[in-house]
């Protein structure tokens, strides 16, 4: 899975966010703002990765357990599937 095309992240003063260019302003109106670790996930998503491959990554930048890392990798993976900012 990954980011699909047409989705931009953007940084403004402090806060991170997320705004649909191009053909995803039809399907997408607005903005999401990330917090740090949904930033770090959103790189990750960047290039085609497993669910596997993100908890991995986030168990090495944070100090969390495989668990909780699963949980909330699932959890924001399901968020941007509903979004429509995922592709397989």
């Amino acid at each position: 899975m990954r980011i699909k095309d047409g989705f931009i992240k953007s940084n403004l003063g402090e806060e991170c966010v997320v705004v649909p260019v191009g053909a995803q302003t039809v399907d997408f109106r607005g903005l999401i703002t990330l917090n740090e670790t949904g930033e770090f996930i959103w790189e990750i998503l960047s290039e085609d990765k497993s669910l596997d491959d993100i908890v991995t990554a986030l168990t090495a930048e944070y100090d969390i357990d495989a668990q909780t890392a699963r949980k909330d990798a699932q959890d924001f993976v399901k968020i941007l599937e509903e979004k429509g900012f995922l592709e397989d």
